[in-house]
């Protein structure tokens, strides 16, 4: 070979852009599905936190969230993907190296798919990004944006990698097990809503009157972004079986099957109960019924998702509408989106469902395993007697979400104890009273309502600045 192109993988030349190990249409699906992940954080949860939250607070819950998406991958690339999916180190953790080196992102992923390295790294980065932001939902309006800003990378670095690897990777304790995890009903939600909930005990509540009172600034933007979470869900869990196969539609559909039976659900008991159907109310529960399909994603069938999304709908609605009411620790903790209830509440049930209604055939559609001892439902198990094999799969859901959760309960507070030593968690009086414009500098709106409004001339032709009909600038904004 020519030695300038020695850096090729042994199994790629130079006029082979499209080596034999690849399909393109699983490459091209792959892409596709990452971006929509994606556009679930930017810009969908952007606008879902910039406009569920009081007007001033929008801009600082954007950038909360664009500011992660963007930390988040220059981590990712640089250690977060190797200590996630790369050789093994510990039990649950990888060795740290480059994911930049063209010899890894050229090759074959795990060299069992038909598509390059490249291509994971970007579809697990989203996937890392999207839990970040999730966290950043129980700390809205209230923490110091500088240790937020430390807070990603370290999160991300001793907590993410910790639960992806174990789960996720080949080489995972968990993942040796049988945990099933289609699509991060463990690594992702649970492990935000957990994580979420320590910090935000941590941090230290909002002001009180923001506690008191906090109204969404624009309701029609907050239903934009929860569209565009909705439906980048397609993505979320179309794209793990990381092929465009058979299974990747099942997945799809049931997806959509749950979050709309779930949305319904929750509907319904806000009419029965509070007699108004409640915009907000109907967003938490599709969320809550995304969440808890997304680890069973393509291993039950459309009239398990339809179940799932029964009790997705009622259960995390009795949490947060009941419990969270009484139970003193739940009281004490400011979580601004409700993310305990919504993802680790939802994302527990959604752990435990699976357990008991993988479908094993299905699973092996997924996991490619040719064993019943593993990936069998307790339903299955039990119809087929195969009684060891559903309580084994049970007991392993189970033993997760304890992982999970004593995990992000000791590295979420370890970080948040850290980094309290260099810069306060909780933002000072002044700028709790202030909001964005005392945080950033900037505000979201400027409107007549706010204390300023636009003179129009005689000619309906001057708006603040504009040239009037004799060609003179002229400045007619005024306060009121």
């Amino acid at each position: 070979m020519d030695p300038k192109y020695a850096w090729l993988p042994s199994n790629l030349l130079p006029d082979d852009a499209n080596p034999d190990w690849m399909n393109k249409g699983d490459n091209a699906w792959q892409m596709t599905a990452a971006t929509m992940v994606g556009l679930q954080s930017v810009p969908g949860l952007v606008i879902l936190y910039g406009s569920i939250v009081k007007k001033k607070w929008a801009v600082n819950s954007a950038f909360m969230a664009l500011y992660a998406f963007a930390a988040v991958l220059v981590c990712w690339v640089g250690w977060g993907y190797q200590l996630s999916f790369g050789d093994k180190f510990l039990p649950f953790l990888g060795k740290i190296d480059d994911a930049l080196d063209q010899h890894i992102l050229l090759g074959q992923a795990f060299a069992a798919y038909k598509f390059p390295n490249a291509t994971m790294v970007y579809f697990q980065f989203v996937f890392a990004a999207i839990t970040l932001i999730l966290i950043a939902g129980a700390l809205l309006g209230r923490m110091n944006f500088i240790a937020w800003m430390i807070f990603v990378p370290l999160w991300l670095t001793f907590s993410y990698t910790v639960g992806a690897f174990s789960i996720w990777c080949p080489n995972g304790w968990l993942n040796k097990m049988g945990l099933i995890d289609y699509s991060g009903g463990f690594v992702i939600h649970l492990s935000s809503g957990v994580a979420g909930f320590t910090a935000a005990y941590w941090v230290g509540p909002r002001a009180t009157r923001d506690r008191e009172r906090f109204p969404p600034n624009n309701i029609l933007l907050m239903l934009a972004g929860a569209g565009l979470l909705w439906m980048g869900w397609t993505g979320f869990n179309g794209g793990d079986p990381y092929m465009a196969s058979i299974d990747a539609s099942l997945a799809v559909l049931n997806t959509h099957i749950c979050a709309a039976t779930s949305l319904l659900t929750w509907l319904l008991l806000d009419i029965l109960f509070f007699e108004k159907p409640s915009v907000i109310g109907a967003t938490q529960g599709m969320i809550t019924g995304l969440v808890c399909i997304t680890p069973a994603a393509g291993v039950v069938q459309g009239w398990a998702a339809i179940i799932m999304g029964i009790l997705s709908g009622s259960i995390p609605w009795f949490t947060m509408m009941v419990l969270h009411k009484k139970i003193w620790l739940l009281k004490q903790v400011d979580d601004t989106m409700a993310v305990f209830h919504t993802h680790a509440v939802a994302g527990t049930l959604g752990g435990l469902l699976t357990g008991f209604f993988a479908n094993p055939k299905l699973s092996r559609l997924f996991y490619m395993s040719t064993t019943w001892e593993r990936y069998t439902g307790l339903a299955y198990g039990i119809n087929n007697g195969r009684y060891g094999a559903g309580f084994r799969q049970m007991g392993v859901q189970i033993l997760g979400v304890v992982f999970v959760i004593g995990v992000n309960v000791l590295v979420t507070s370890l970080i948040c104890l850290l980094i309290r030593l260099a810069v306060p968690l909780r933002m000072s009086e002044e700028e709790l009273n202030g909001g964005d414009e005392q945080v950033h500098g900037e505000e979201a709106y400027a409107l007549w309502g706010d204390g300023e409004k636009f003179e129009k001339s005689v000619h309906n032709s001057v708006v603040n600045g504009a040239d009037d009909v004799s060609g003179h600038r002229k400045n007619t904004r005024i306060s009121v």
